[in-house]
């Protein structure tokens, strides 16, 4: 029999986290995010390094529903929040003074969910 959802434990934990961040908060950015998840792998973002020193300024909080990719260079420090990293993204964010957080972390730091920007 072929297996429908989502197989990873921690993705579904997350998931299940998140919606529930939505409820107890009030926030629907987490909704937001679950909802994002839940979509098949294929359409998970896929963010350069690149993408996100254009669109942030300095000390800005963003988060991406997905992997953050290495290409290009960052000027400035950010906290970003990701589902995954590559070794080389997560070498250039935190040597620009910036630093790179699981989901999960996002959620405990900041349950209001203020501040934060989504890229895609």
């Amino acid at each position: 029999m072929r297996q429908t959802g989502k197989t990873n434990p921690r993705l579904t934990r997350l998931i299940n986290d998140l919606k529930a961040a939505s409820r107890d908060n009030g926030v629907a950015l987490w909704r937001d995010v679950a909802k994002r998840l839940e979509k098949p792998s294929r359409n998970y973002a896929a963010v350069n390094v690149s993408k996100i020193n254009r669109y942030t300024a300095p000390d800005e909080t963003v988060l991406v529903a997905g992997k953050v990719l290495g290409t290009g260079d960052i000027s400035h420090g950010v906290t970003v929040a990701a589902l995954g990293f590559s070794g080389q993204a997560a070498t250039k964010i935190q040597s620009a003074g910036g630093r790179c957080l699981l989901i999960e972390n996002l959620v405990k730091e900041h349950p209001k969910g203020a501040g934060i920007k989504i890229l895609r």
